[in-house]
């Protein structure tokens, strides 16, 4: 069996920079462990799975860990790779995903993904978070992820984590944020739940960011940087629980998987 395999640096403008994600291209789903072992393999934050039905696009996301529910860097990922290698001149792609059915743009060199909204409940910090960021969280909130508001941009890009601490957190990941300095906000994401460490650019860390900042800012439209070592900018706007992402893809890579 020979799959088509591509790794695209989603949320960037070249290559090295953004989010590197894997995208294989299947023609009917292999079996999770399977899935599984390519993922933990590829070692990357995400590996993405396609499979080509009538009208959509089965997408499913893997980690070095485990399958997850939703990841925004891979479906942008996902876009590109549709619409440069498999279905050319489409600009509109529907998803069928374990959060339900979602839609993707490609417009301008530009594609925007468009993902569920977390709600978020606002809840004490752990009594560790110093020992583990080096400062004290103005909030806290918990989605599917912790969410920490930083006092300052210089703070989220200080911050050494200690990520065994992180790890005995509630939710998914754990996100850091500020209200940016020559952006509206910046952040960082920290995954060793999933065997990643920092996540380079986090789509779907900003399903629980953007909204935060939307009613902190009272704007619906947001640029966002990720502060990480990569770094990343993500065009977002919040509208009716639904967080519109947008950024640029580069290619990295193209293989071929040989089972």
């Amino acid at each position: 069996m020979k799959i088509e395999q591509y790794i695209v640096d989603a949320f960037a403008e070249r290559i090295f920079e953004g989010n590197p994600a894997v995208i294989c291209v299947l023609e009917r789903w292999l079996p999770d462990e399977l899935m599984q072992k390519i993922a933990s393999e590829n070692n990357l934050s995400e590996t993405a799975f396609l499979v080509p039905t009538e009208d959509t696009y089965g997408l499913r996301w893997f980690t070095p860990n485990g399958e997850i529910d939703l990841c925004g860097h891979a479906t942008m990922a996902a876009t590109y790779v549709v619409t440069t290698y498999l279905d050319t001149g489409k600009t509109d792609i529907a998803f069928s995903t374990r959060s339900g059915r979602l839609t993707a743009i490609s417009k301008g060199g530009i594609f925007y993904i468009e993902l569920p909204a977390f709600c978020l409940t606002p809840v004490p910090p752990p009594a560790s978070i110093v020992k583990a960021i080096g400062v004290e969280p103005v909030e806290t909130f918990m989605g599917r992820d912790m969410l920490c508001v930083l006092p300052s941009a210089e703070d989220v890009k200080a911050v050494s984590p200690d990520l065994n601490e992180i790890a005995s957190y509630d939710g998914l990941l754990f996100h850091i944020t500020a209200k940016g300095e020559e952006c509206d906000c910046v952040s960082r994401t920290f995954a060793p739940k999933c065997g990643v460490p920092e996540d380079a650019v986090c789509g779907s860390g900003h399903c629980h960011i953007v909204p935060y900042w939307s009613g902190k800012l009272r704007k619906a439209e947001l640029t966002a940087r990720q502060a990480s070592p990569r770094g990343g900018t993500l065009h977002c706007r919040y509208a009716n629980d639904k967080v519109i992402l947008g950024g640029r893809c580069v290619l990295f890579s193209e293989a071929v998987i040989r089972l």
